[in-house]
């Protein structure tokens, strides 16, 4: 007979913090794949595709750097919206491919001309409406201002991709800016104004929700990955 003691069964919220460990972990392996300054120069992939937006000034790259856990992988420009490029990111472990970040321009940035402004509106709106792979979305959004015009107008650019059932996630960044009844009020606001979309308050100094970040992101993945070919 055995007399060792049984080993408990996990609970649910050890089973939390192994899967945002892990998803914390797949995002560690992202790597720059390549740059693009027109959506025909993109690569064609079969790869599920997950684009981060945002204004220039909401805290993008710093939010890809924080969950990537790498300081430099996203270009933080000192002069908001100079960043002109869609950035291709690879994850995988062991060097294979699995999903792809990608890094589209801050928009809205006053010092920027006007053309290019312009432009680059063109650019992203046809890249989230026609993009075959795309299969998520992350808009940053900084709480203390709410979604601006640019947001909401983006909002309606991918409306029919969301209601068709595309993933779409608002991370409210620099939420330690704000005390707990701020938070709670910003949240509910955007939640209201989100279309479908779910919203997180994030705080790249304080972590705050950097891992349910994490999992969303790999939930996305996992449920765009094609099933295997029945046997």
């Amino acid at each position: 007979m055995n007399d060792r003691p049984s080993r408990p069964a996990p609970s649910p919220a050890a089973d939390g913090a192994d899967a945002a460990r892990q998803a914390l972990g797949w995002l560690h392996t992202a790597r720059f794949l390549t740059t693009a300054a027109q959506l025909h120069q993109l690569p064609q992939l079969d790869l599920p595709e997950i684009a981060f937006v945002g204004r220039s000034n909401a805290g993008k790259s710093t939010a890809i750097n924080t969950l990537t856990q790498q300081t430099q992988l996203a270009y933080a420009s000192k002069k908001p919206g100079r960043t002109q490029h869609i950035n291709l990111f690879a994850l995988g472990r062991q060097g294979s491919t699995d999903a792809v970040l990608a890094d589209l321009p801050g928009y809205g940035y006053a010092a920027v001309p006007l053309a290019d402004k312009q432009r680059w509106q063109r650019v992203m709106a046809n890249y989230l409406v026609s993009r075959p792979n795309l299969a998520g979305i992350v808009m940053l959004a900084d709480p203390r201002h709410g979604l601006k015009e640019l947001d909401e107008l983006l909002l309606e650019v991918i409306r029919p991709r969301v209601e068709q059932g595309l993933p779409f996630l608002i991370l409210l960044t620099k939420a330690d800016k704000l005390n707990r009844t701020e938070q709670n009020k910003a949240l509910q606001i955007t939640r209201l104004q989100a279309g479908g979309g779910t919203v997180m308050l994030f705080s790249a100094l304080k972590r705050q929700g950097v891992e349910d970040a994490a999992l969303w992101l790999r939930d996305v993945v996992d449920d765009a990955a094609p099933a295997p070919d029945d046997e």
